[in-house]
């Protein structure tokens, strides 16, 4: 499996502020609850040397030079996107905090947002909130992660007929729409159940659900999406 999906050994924060006091005293509380942690005094030194799905939850503060906290998150979020790759719960930290950026970012995904001085016991509570939403949402990372390499194992013709299973037809529709035997219809069906380890058409769907159907329908007009989609037959 992609080492961008496999969880931490132990929970692993990574702090990003540009106060050296503030990075001590963060973890120093880590320290108590007995994570790792790593440092960062700027967002660019986060981006340039770090992975964040090697982490369990980023504590960001707001205000850094160069490029804010906020501006961090926005890079973050769009570089998962694109890539498909994990991105832990983010846990905002300011002096400077007000009620419309809390608003933004929690709407954007953070886990939770505190101001500084930050008590200590609300702050460990917070982190451990986060380390155990980071523990469910990266089972279902990976979960849809094993789903995009199953979806990418099929051959072109394989995405058409579950493109037309998942849409409702039976096989002998299918065969009249594909041009292709009813026999053929079934193979395939039985292939493509055995890929995504399914009985039925109806676990197939129920499989699929959660997952963008961008993934595996396909558009005549254009190129297949799916990585190391094979054109064969």
């Amino acid at each position: 499996m992609n080492r961008d999906v496999l969880p931490p050994a132990i929970p692993h924060i990574a702090i990003i502020d540009d106060d050296a006091s503030v990075r001590h005293s963060t973890g120093m509380l880590l320290e108590t609850k007995s994570y790792t942690f790593a440092e960062f005094e700027r967002a660019t030194d986060f981006i340039e040397t770090a992975l964040p799905s090697d982490f369990s939850c980023l504590i960001i503060d707001i205000r850094m030079p160069d490029m804010s906290g906020l501006e961090l998150y926005d890079e973050l979020i769009q570089r998962s996107a694109k890539e498909h790759t994990y991105l832990p719960p983010v846990l905002f930290i300011s002096g400077h905090g007000d009620i419309p950026m809390a608003v933004k970012v929690l709407h954007q995904g953070a886990a939770d947002f505190l101001e500084k001085p930050v008590n200590h016991r609300s702050f460990i509570d917070a982190v451990e909130a986060t380390v155990s939403k980071d523990i469910k949402k990266r089972a279902v990372f990976m979960a849809q992660y094993q789903l995009r390499e199953e979806i990418a194992s099929l051959t072109y013709r394989e995405r058409e007929v579950l493109t037309e299973i998942v849409t409702g037809y039976l096989s002998k529709q299918i065969a009249e729409r594909l041009h292709i035997s009813t026999k053929t219809v079934e193979a395939h069906r039985l292939r493509i159940c055995q890929k995504f380890s399914t009985r039925t058409s109806m676990e197939l769907a129920a499989k699929l659900r959660d997952v963008p159907s961008e993934y595996w329908i396909l558009d005549k007009n254009r190129s297949p999406k799916v990585n190391r989609l094979t054109s064969n037959d």
